[in-house]
């Protein structure tokens, strides 16, 4: 790698692309081909296993909120955002643009039939989930041809970004986003375009409006990039300029820096102007967003910053699991990511000759320390340390294939990428095709299982055959249900009544603790549609939750 790139805080901008220019040249380990088969492949691999078949899995109860949501957002225009709940505003609004866009060139029969289904929904975090990939390839210059290519395949194929891609939820947008931040961020270093800021500002603006854990991340990218400052500095005080003694070598160095950074970036004037223009961007977006574009304004504003008082409380009460719960799922789930990016990040902070690889394993070791201290774990959090992970678990397998290459040993490169590799495809095929609601995996966390999708098509057979179609009337007594709302969306008259009410309407469903008391409140009315799965006759919604079905007898005779 050439260090010119990354240590030379006096170069201009000129020289600076001609560093990069010279930088790019110099990786001989694929020619310009190969590198394009590489990418297309990886990018084509990602893709395929984010898509492929996006209905097969249940939605997550956290996904048929999302989807009601969603549903009100087309169908009446109406969103607000509720601190107290639920995340930011952003995944909502980019949803939307699928429906909107089909309802202004076919219509609205065609949205409510095609525009928000399980795929179209899911449609949006797999593309995010795909982008992000093509994020990582973009860091090639930084950290090598063979490092971005490893990098890249190791986030194409593990199971968790696999996974969470294939979910109506906000952690895959967040991380694309903050991705963004940083890519951007290093273009406008290297070319000093304002383009490149405003590209950055706006990708922290959409990281906020996206969930409020950006502020963690936020927070370790900061201080990942002081720190690496502080490091370079240190390293080339030792290697240069020790010899001062008194200190005064690493003020003047300090000062030079300063100067030749202003002087790059225009003067004075022109970084208040940048500064202004990206802090305006940065705000206009979140105003935007959090006022759902000025029909909650300006409550939702508000609410933007009262959420951290919600999360704080959150995030010390529920879901909590000790401080090394992560290693145990990282090494359970992802055990070539993290045993890859974990060498990675003792080669970048040993040699300290690659600032970006610097930063990038400070900021891996951040991000999993900061959400390790927080109590509250879920697995979809993963997501935000997997990613600086892969980095430096391609810039691990690119010294691996420099090694390898030097001592004539190639056979010894690709033994280790067939094992990380093909571990890795394992675990995701059977992850995310075979066992997605097989609670002993990591990533299947209070999943809907497969058999609750049984009760659904019940529901569907027996109001076709009795005629009622979606004008069937159906009650829902049962304190949870989530995600049975996005399923029974397009039933004209469902009702979510607390408490066990008397109703007359030809479907009851009410839960396992419910089901003696149905059975004597319905008397000779309604008959259980029992479901096969076990002695109860219960269908499950989650992991030690059960729901039971009710049909009003004269529905159940005409549709025997």
């Amino acid at each position: 790698m050439n260090e010119n790139l990354y240590t030379d805080e006096q170069a201009s901008a000129a020289e600076i692309k001609s560093a990069a220019k010279v930088e790019a040249c110099e990786t001989p380990e694929v020619n310009q081909r190969v590198w394009q088969t590489s990418v297309a492949a990886i990018m084509i691999l990602g893709a395929f296993l984010r898509l492929y078949d996006l209905n097969l899995v249940p939605l997550h109860h956290d996904e048929g909120v999302n989807g009601i949501f969603l549903i009100r957002l087309v169908s009446e225009g109406f969103y607000q955002y509720d601190p107290q709940n639920y995340h930011g505003p952003t995944l909502y609004y980019f949803a939307a643009l699928i429906p909107w866009i089909s309802k202004l060139l076919f219509g609205r029969s065609f949205v409510e039939t095609y525009g928000l289904t399980t795929f179209s929904i899911r449609f949006v975090t797999a593309a995010f989930g795909v982008m992000t990939i093509w994020l990582m390839l973009a860091l090639r210059r930084r950290i090598g041809t063979i490092a971005a290519l490893a990098g890249a395949a190791l986030l194409a194929i593990s199971p968790g970004a696999v996974y969470l891609s294939r979910y109506f939820i906000h952690e895959t947008l967040l991380v694309f986003f903050m991705l963004s931040v940083v890519v951007a961020t290093l273009n406008f270093y290297e070319s000093v375009r304002p383009s490149y800021l405003l590209l950055a500002a706006a990708s922290a603006a959409l990281a906020f409006a996206t969930k409020e854990t950006a502020i963690v991340s936020a927070g370790v990218l900061l201080i990942a990039l002081a720190s690496t400052l502080v490091l370079a500095g240190l390293r080339k005080t030792h290697e240069g300029e020790s010899e001062a003694g008194n200190g005064f070598g690493r003020l003047a160095t300090l000062q030079e820096r300063v100067r030749s950074t202003t002087a790059r970036l225009g003067g004075p004037s022109s970084i208040a102007i940048l500064s202004i223009a990206a802090l305006s961007l940065f705000l206009t977006i979140e105003i935007l967003f959090y006022s759902s574009f000025f029909s909650n304004y300006p409550k939702g504003l508000y609410d933007a910053l009262k959420t951290f008082e919600f999360w704080a409380r959150t995030g010390t009460r529920e879901h909590t699991h000790p401080w090394a719960t992560y290693f145990v799922w990282m090494f359970k789930e992802e055990a070539p990511v993290m045993l890859l990016g974990s060498a990675g990040i003792v080669l970048a902070l040993w040699r300290g000759s690659n600032r970006f690889a610097v930063f990038a394993a400070l900021w891996a070791l951040g991000t999993f320390a900061a959400y390790s201290l927080i109590p509250y774990k879920t697995p979809w959090l993963m997501l935000n340390f997997l990613v600086p992970l892969a980095i430096m678990g391609g810039y691990a397998f690119e010294e691996i294939y420099k090694q390898a290459r030097a001592r004539k040993q190639p056979l010894a490169a690709l033994a280790i990428a067939v094992v990380a590799y093909g571990l890795l495809s394992y675990q995701t095929l059977a992850l995310n095709f075979v066992n997605y609601d097989d609670e002993t995996y990591v990533y299947v966390y209070a999943h809907t299982p497969r058999d609750f999708l049984r009760m659904v098509a019940e529901i569907d057979r027996l109001a076709e055959r009795a005629g009622t179609g979606k004008q069937t009337g159906i009650t829902v007594i049962s304190p949870e249900y989530w995600p049975l709302p996005w399923y029974l969306r397009h039933y004209a008259f469902v009702r979510y009544p607390k408490g066990t009410t008397v109703t007359d309407d030809p479907v009851i469903i009410g839960s396992g603790n419910q089901q003696a008391p149905l059975l004597g409140l319905l008397g000779g009315r309604y008959v259980q549609i029992r479901s096969g799965l076990n002695a109860a006759g219960t269908y499950p919604l989650r992991p030690r939750v059960e729901l039971v079905l009710f049909v009003r007898r004269d529905l159940a005779v005409q549709a025997p």
